[in-house]
C-alpha cells in the first residue's frame, strides 16, 4: 500500500475532526428534539426562566405614593373623618407612608391601622392547619369614619372582599374606599380601586412583586412574566 501524501493526510484529519464524538458531555447526533406540535424544543435552560422587569424603581414608587396621598386627601374631603387601614403585609407600610405624607401637608395626625385578613379568606382550607396570622389593630371606633383600605396589589379582588368582611366586625364606617399601589387586572369579583398608583397589564401566569424598604431593604416593583402562580389577591 502506498504511503498517504501530505494533502491526503490533511483531508483525512479534517474529516475526523468534523465528526462529533459520542459519550458523556457531548450532544447526540441530529437536530434538537421536537415537541408534539413539531416545533424544536429550546436547548438552553435560560430560555425557560421567568422574565423579570422593574416597573417602578424607588423614585417612581415615591412619586406614586405622593400622588396617591393627594388623591386620598381629596377623596376624603380633608382629614376630619379619615382613617387609613393597611392590609398585611406591605399594605401596612404603604398606608403608613401615605399617612405621613398627608400629615406633612396638613399638620394633623392621620389615624391608621393594620388588618390581617387570613381568617376571612374564602380559601382558608387550602392554607393549611396552622396559617400564619399577622396582627390586626385599629385606631379606634370606625363608625361614621371614612376608611381607606390600602394594599400593594389588586388582582382578583378576593383579598379586598375579605378585608370588607373583617371591617364589618368593627363598626359601620360612613364610607370605605380602596387605594392600591398596583392594579394588575384579572378581577374575579366586582371590586375596583378608587385610587391607583399604576395600572399594569398582566397575564394569569405573571406575578407582581412589591418590595418596600421597611421589609425588603429597598423600594421596587417588579413584574415577573411566566412566574409560578401564588395566592390570588
Amino acid at each position: 500500500m502506498s504511503p498517504i501524501g501530505g494533502r491526503d493526510r490533511r483531508l483525512t484529519r479534517r474529516l475526523v475532526l468534523s465528526v462529533p464524538a459520542r459519550g458523556k458531555g457531548h450532544m447526540p447526533y441530529g437536530p434538537p428534539p421536537l415537541n408534539p406540535q413539531g416545533r424544536q424544543l429550546p436547548s438552553n435552560p435560560e430560555m425557560s426562566r421567568p422574565e423579570r422587569t422593574t416597573i417602578l424603581d424607588a423614585r417612581a414608587l415615591s412619586r406614586a405614593l405622593q400622588r396617591m396621598a393627594v388623591e386620598v386627601l381629596e377623596l376624603a374631603h380633608g382629614t376630619e373623618h379619615l382613617v387609613l387601614i393597611g392590609i398585611q403585609r406591605r399594605g401596612v407600610e404603604l398606608a403608613e407612608r401615605i399617612a405621613k405624607l398627608i400629615e406633612e401637608d396638613e399638620g394633623v395626625v392621620v389615624p391608621r391601622g393594620a388588618l390581617d385578613i387570613t381568617l376571612y379568606r374564602d380559601d382558608l382550607e387550602t392554607v393549611g392547619p396552622k396559617p400564619v396570622i399577622g396582627p390586626t389593630h385599629l385606631p379606634g371606633e370606625l363608625t361614621d369614619k371614612h376608611v381607606v383600605i390600602v394594599d400593594d396589589v389588586l388582582y382578583t379582588g378576593r383579598t379586598v372582599r375579605a378585608a370588607l368582611d373583617e371591617l364589618a366586625d368593627f363598626g359601620r364606617p360612613r364610607r370605605i374606599s380602596l387605594c392600591v399601589l398596583i392594579d394588575r387586572g384579572g378581577r374575579e369579583l366586582p371590586i375596583q380601586a378608587d385610587i391607583v398608583g399604576k395600572v399594569v397589564k398582566t397575564a394569569p401566569g405573571d406575578r407582581v412583586d412589591v418590595l418596600v424598604e421597611e421589609l425588603d431593604g429597598r423600594d421596587q416593583v417588579d413584574l415577573i412574566r411566566g412566574a409560578p402562580s401564588g395566592v390570588a389577591a
